[in-house]
């Protein structure tokens, strides 16, 4: 049994395929997308719903985005609609549609300029903020507000929504930070607008273009509607989103434009540039984390807290903290939130002041602390203090990671955004939220708080199992009674991440004034192609606003996937689309295949995206994926079909095919495993993938090279000088690039092996000669577990530790070598695998019952040990040890003297990303010998095993090294660079022919230095 082809469903509609021909032709220079994956991965952003857009259009300067609004301006292509997107994190569907999508993030990312004096900076659409910010740094500036989105998070999308975060009290909205905007209008025109005086508003008003019309319009509202406006508009800190016309006046009098199109969504025109005023970055900071044994008393007393003027308040309830505690981040944060033995903490505050002047900043922060220690209006468990800006960036990581750490509760119910941004005076939130809670409460619900108490907006999420039917209606009604709430106490349905698809809502906000909205929707749009049915409809038209409960959602295609399919598949299956797999940052490890490629469908949603659409395209051509993995034929029998299906491949219309090519661009790190705050584990559903379309269609040649590795390189390195010869001929190179797929491939090492063992007394492990050593031989005793990499293509750095557990006085027992499997789980060969796991198991079982600690040294195949192995069913896994959690438990406190005292640590990515306490456990085994060692923040190196040695994945690879190690290994610096990863010593000193040791490496030669000859 084995798969069907499946082929998109919904095929683009002829006047689609007509407009993205004529697109094409008209001199556009960007990427057009028709492809199923591209318009199922960009169908969702970070909201309940799921609209499928008909293509995607990838401009690279403005003048491509002047094609897209000429073309779709013409007659006949009226029937087009077209939405811009940036970094698809919407919580409410702004940019999801069922036209065309412009992806203004993949190519318009560049900031064109900073002038520091000016404090502005000029940027496309598709900057990122904390790009922007990272640029900003070494001048002392930042762009304010902060979101904590900020990771992926575009200009253009914190424009297009008003976007604005924690910190909005000090430094206000988006909008308010926006000094001039270059927009593309339908027809094609480009205007540049910013604050002008009447004279020039009455000249831009001339004319019958968008822009002219734009202004006449908005000119005759203010003049005729301005007390209307006044008394509608409340006085938040947030205002009603969308087409603002409380601000079409400067302070000074000025007429600005640019207050209808911050927070218009992509409804008016396109956004390509804006200028922007800075911020100097405040010198100093610290953050106060008072801890509450109720969040109500968090919130009551956030509002007296104010009145001693800090920077910002951030609350987070005991539902994101619980979940925080299970996440990678709380290794960095977790002594600022010490855990109380009597009383659970069910609420904090984070509260900041900054200045530039840091004793009035300390006598601040004294002033605040003595109130909080005098004050008893509510009851305090404590507090800690978060002291620069390091120690403060840490603890809002934390609080970032809030919106995918509620993503992560156990079960089917999980927090949904559709309400999740309302705003009302601070002074009533505290009652608001009570009524909220009792709301919710009353049906029956759980849910989840955060958000910023200063500016009176929490974000609640009810948690609802989408898939059931009879809690996704619960949407509107919800939606309805918060409105209403919101209403009630002054407040908003919508305080900062925009309308989307709650637009419905609008009338009842607006009232009166709504028509006008439509005027200004008209004079831009009047055939209503621009992100239709959000903000507003043109005036006169018949078209109506969507509505919360009327465009699909996601769930409802999850509803057709069979429920234990959707069980076995797990959390590829709950991925949220939070993006925080989207992150700018190129020294984070998380998805360097989206980083070098900047396609989306090469990420962990991207991924999670087509996997589920997959799953549920097999269920409707009545493959039960389940029985296919259990049923899969074998080898020999199935070879002619699948040679036959093979061939019929560029005939035959299967979106598997997609699937694949994005599967096959992952590198299995396991980056999203561990820092995905949902913990979709892209390599493992990968594998299962593979595993079953190559049920179907024939392997390429390097697969079969890759899986079989640990078993034919034990044989092959009994004569390493035959094998290196041949690998090294230039025709054999050639051969394997263009035949077998794989370039680069490493030599063996012609290390005298067994001369060492010899040297330093090893002895060969099993349960005998184990269990024959007496309780305090086997005290000073390890078990090292050879992996293929280090044994054979690195023989220096495996002997280097056990020379060293020799030198610290242990005898050091060989297990013997059995395949780990892991090049076979990569490649999808899992039957293999699990033969291999097995068998690995037995053995490794064996040997632990001696209590003797077990000790691997790459951490790409140890935490095999310890995650795959433990996913295969009925196997008993015993520990396997990294070097650093076994020299912790025994490594004396005895300074060595070595060359060089001082490291930078490069660890792997799967390492650092799914043992958070992975680094920190060498710099402290490193500071036991004298030695210090600092953690360099870097991405990902691009090799990740076999990855790299791939022929279709050269490129990337290398795109990949030189994002954030390529400048690392180039600077000069004094600190010796040391790499814990064998795929990443070996992709250093292939790019750069530079070797770096492995951390066991200096502890040895340091214990040489101490101690010149063997104990």
């Amino acid at each position: 049994m084995s798969i069907k082809p499946v082929a998109a469903p919904i095929p683009l509609a002829q006047a689609y395929r007509d407009f993205c021909r004529a697109l094409k032709e008209s001199g556009f220079e960007g990427e057009v997308g028709d492809t199923y994956a591209e318009r199922t991965v960009l169908s969702t952003d970070n909201s309940i719903y799921q609209r499928l857009s008909q293509a995607v259009a990838y401009p690279r300067h403005a003048a491509d985005v002047q094609c897209i609004a000429r073309l779709v301006a013409q007659p006949e292509h009226r029937c087009i609609v077209v939405t811009p997107r940036g970094g698809g994190t919407g919580t409410n569907g702004q940019s999801l549609t069922d036209g065309i999508v412009v992806d203004l993030s993949r190519h318009m990312n560049r900031i064109l300029e900073i002038d520091v004096a000016a404090r502005r900076v000029r940027v496309e659409a598709g900057v990122v903020k904390d790009q922007l910010n990272a640029a900003l740094k070494p001048h002392g500036l930042f762009f304010a507000p902060e979101l904590s989105t900020s990771n992926r998070a575009t200009i253009g999308g914190m424009i297009s929504t008003d976007a604005s975060g924690q910190g909005s009290c000090t430094y206000g909205k988006t909008r308010d930070h926006v000094l001039g905007l270059s927009c593309v209008y339908l027809g094609g025109e480009r205007h540049d607008s910013r604050a002008v005086t009447d004279a020039q508003a009455q000249r831009l008003s001339q004319g019958d273009a968008p822009v002219a019309r734009g202004y006449r319009v908005a000119r005759t509202i203010e003049a005729e509607q301005g007390a209307l406006i006044e008394s509608r508009f409340p006085k938040l800190n947030r205002c009603l989103t969308g087409y603002d016309l409380a601000h079409l006046r400067e302070p000074d009098g000025r007429f600005n434009l640019n207050s209808l199109l911050c927070g218009s969504e992509g409804s008016l025109g396109f956004l390509v540039e804006a200028t922007l005023n800075v911020l100097p970055i405040p010198r100093h900071t610290t953050l106060v984390n008072v801890r509450y044994a109720s969040f109500m008393e968090a919130l009551r007393d956030a509002q007296a807290l104010m009145a001693l003027r800090p920077l910002s308040i951030e609350t987070v309830d005991s539902r994101v903290l619980s979940l925080a505690m299970k996440d990678i981040v709380w290794e960095r944060v977790s002594g600022y939130f010490p855990s109380d033995a009597q009383t659970q903490t069910l609420g904090i505050n984070l509260v900041e002041f900054a200045g530039d002047d840091e004793q009035d900043l300390a006598r601040r922060v004294e002033a605040f602390v003595r109130h909080i220690e005098a004050d008893r209006s509510v009851t305090r468990l404590g507090h800690t203090l978060a002291v620069g800006t390091q120690a403060v960036e840490t603890v809002y990581a934390m609080r970032k990671r809030a919106v995918g750490l509620l993503g992560n509760v156990p079960g089917e119910a999980r927090p949904q955004p559709f309400v999740e941004d309302t705003a009302v005076p601070p002074e009533n939130l505290a009652d608001y939220i009570a009524e909220f809670r009792e709301l919710l409460d009353g049906h029956g619900l759980q849910y989840g708080m955060f958000g910023h108490v200063d500016a009176g907006v929490l974000h609640v999420r009810p948690l609802l199992d989408m898939k059931d039917e009879r809690q996704a209606a619960l949407v509107r009604p919800i939606t309805q009674e918060v409105a209403r709430l919101t209403q009630k106490y002054g407040g908003l349905l919508w305080g900062e991440h925009g309308k989307g698809l709650r637009s419905e809502f609008s009338p009842a906000f607006f009232g009166e004034l709504y028509p006008a909205l439509q005027a200004i929707k008209a004079a831009f749009d009047p055939h209503n192609q621009l992100n239709p049915g959000k903000i507003a409809t043109p005036l006169q038209s018949e078209s109506a606003l969507l509505r919360v409960d009327e465009v699909a959602l996601r769930a409802h295609a999850d509803r057709q996937i069979d429920e234990r399919v959707w069980q076995s598949y797990g959390t590829a299956m709950h991925c949220n689309g939070n993006g925080a797999c989207y992150t700018f940052d190129p020294d984070d490890a998380m998805c360097p295949s989206w980083k070098a490629t900047r396609q989306r469908v090469h990420s962990p949603k991207g991924r999670a995206s087509l996997i589920r659409e997959w799953l549920r395209l097999q269920g409707a051509a009545g493959i039960d994926v389940l029985e296919a993995e259990q049923r899969a034929p074998s080898f020999l029998a199935s070879l002619p079909e699948r040679w036959r299906n093979s061939r019929r491949r560029g005939h035959e219309a299967d979106f598997s095919h997609e699937v694949y090519d994005a599967m096959a661009g992952c590198l299995a790190c396991k980056s999203c495993a561990g820092q995905c705050p949902v913990k979709v584990n892209v390599p493992e559903f990968r594998s299962r993938f593979l595993a079953l379309y190559h049920a179907r269609y024939l392997r390429p040649l390097k697969d079969y090279l890759v899986g079989s590795l640990e078993y034919t390189i034990p044989f092959l390195a009994t004569m390493p000088a035959v094998y290196n010869t041949i690998m090294s001929a230039g025709f054999v190179q050639r051969w394997l690039a263009r035949r077998a797929g794989m370039v680069d491939s490493p030599l063996l090492s012609r290390f005298a092996w067994r001369k060492h063992l010899q040297t330093w007394g090893v002895r060969n492990a099993s349960q005998r000669s184990l269990q024959a050593r007496t309780p305090q031989e086997r005290a000073r005793s390890v078990v090292f577990v050879q992996d293929a990499f280090t044994r054979y293509f690195e023989s220096p750095v495996a002997a280097s530790f056990i020379e060293l557990a020799a030198r610290l006085g242990f005898t050091v027992y060989l297990a013997p070598f059995l395949p780990n499997g892991k090049p076979l789980h990569v490649q999808g060969f899992l039957r293999a695998f699990d033969r291999a796991a097995r068998n690995n198991a037995a053995q490794l079982r064996e040997l632990a019952r001696s209590g003797i600690p077990m000790v691997g040294l790459d951490p790409a195949m140890t935490l095999v040990y310890r995650q795959e192995y433990r996913k295969v069913p009925g196997l008993e896994m015993p520990d396997v040890l990294l070097p650093q959690e076994w020299l912790l438990e025994v490594m004396p406190q005895a300074p060595l003297a070595a060359e060089s005292s001082r490291f930078r640590l490069l660890a792997h990515c799967t390492e650092k990303t799914n043992v958070p306490s992975s680094s920190s456990d060498w710099g402290r085994v490193f500071e036991r010998a004298g030695l210090q060692l600092a953690t360099e923040a870097t991405g990902c190196c691009g090799m990740s095993g076999t990855y790299g040695h791939e022929t279709r994945n050269v490129a990337t690879s290398r795109a990949i090294f030189e994002l954030s190690w390529g400048a690392v290994v180039d600077r000069c610096a004094p600190e010796e660079l040391l790499a814990t990863g064998y795929s990443c010593r070996s992709q250093v000193d292939r790019l750069r022919a530079r070797r770096l040791r492995h951390p066991v490496e200096v502890l040895v030669a340091a214990m040489r230095a101490a101690q010149p000859r063997p104990a």
